[in-house]
């Protein structure tokens, strides 16, 4: 198979230069939408319908910056006081380059956060970082990469598109793909979820490095605990087949406009009720084929 592939950091976003096109992709986590409702893969990547974000997600969000500082500090300063010490000025910058996210903790019908509420969320976003740190010693591992964007073009033309958490490589050249969740551990249909997240990451590091990763780990830092799940090259051949399929079902549906809904017990979490026709609503007018990117998966997406 010719495959092209490239890792990159995260794209620049300063307002001097005008964003580079990019080729329509794949990630993992509009892929999951497409599985779970191609309607709602249709609000968020074409219609790009606004959600507000939980305070849960938010904090998702926080916590993995805190920890992608926390792997950049020398590994005798990766401790537990030092993590916390960066939640102030991590949520500070984040909430600058998002204002909006500050409107979770605003007094009704005012603009201002309410500091009380703000004080007890990032104490809530400590005890996710204690958890962490009962599962793992930072100070022991020296990842290659912490947040990484990948990308790849497989020989069947579908471009796959994340960023994955962590990357472990031993001296072996074994590779271990890490990825931090907030919540709880979920149940079948989460667990099924997330696993087809991580077989996505070792799709992409396979046909990138040429190696099977060795494990791919979930950790839970709600509850306190690791899933550890061993992949191997033909499931990795099928689940890349899977992936194809779903692209090319994408591909049929953005050139007729066909994104039909799929009830199911997700929906309660859904934003788009009012626009869904299993709830009484109406779609906005179909707009066409995004472009540049229908792929693109935000910080909120890889925070969950």
């Amino acid at each position: 198979m010719s495959d092209t592939a490239t890792v990159t950091s995260p794209p620049d976003t300063g307002t001097d230069a005008a964003p580079a096109r990019r080729r329509p992709a794949l990630s993992p986590s509009r892929a999951s939408d497409f599985k779970q409702c191609p309607l709602l893969y249709r609000f968020r990547a074409v219609d790009r319908l606004p959600e507000v974000p939980t305070r849960a997600q938010v904090r998702g969000t926080l916590v993995h910056a805190v920890l992608e500082r926390l792997f950049a500090l020398p590994a005798a300063e990766r401790l537990a006081p030092r993590a916390k010490e960066l939640l102030e000025p991590t949520w500070a910058e984040l909430s600058e380059a998002s204002p909006e996210w500050t409107e979770l903790f605003a007094e009704e019908g005012q603009g201002t956060a309410k500091e009380p509420d703000v004080a007890g969320w990032l104490t809530s976003a400590e005890k996710l970082l204690d958890a962490y740190f009962d599962l793992e010693d930072p100070r022991r591992l020296e990842p290659e990469a912490c947040e990484l964007h990948v990308e790849i073009e497989l020989g069947s033309g579908v471009r796959l598109r994340g960023y994955i958490d962590r990357v472990d490589v031993a001296p072996t050249g074994e590779i271990r793909v890490v990825d931090y969740k907030t919540g709880a551990a979920p149940r079948e249909i989460g667990e099924a979820k997330a696993l087809f997240q991580m077989k996505f990451y070792a799709v992409v590091l396979w046909r990138l490095r040429g190696v099977v990763p060795r494990q791919l780990k979930l950790m839970y830092l709600t509850d306190g605990q690791s899933l550890a799940y061993t992949p191997d090259e033909a499931e990795l051949v099928r689940f890349e087949r899977t992936l194809e399929a779903i692209w090319q079902a994408i591909l049929r549906a953005g050139k007729s406009g066909d994104f039909r809904p799929s009830k199911s017990k997700l929906c309660a979490w859904c934003d788009h009720q009012a626009h869904c026709p299993e709830f009484g609503g109406t779609p906005p007018d179909y707009p066409g084929w995004p472009e540049p990117d229908p792929g693109e998966e935000t910080a909120l997406d890889r925070a969950d």
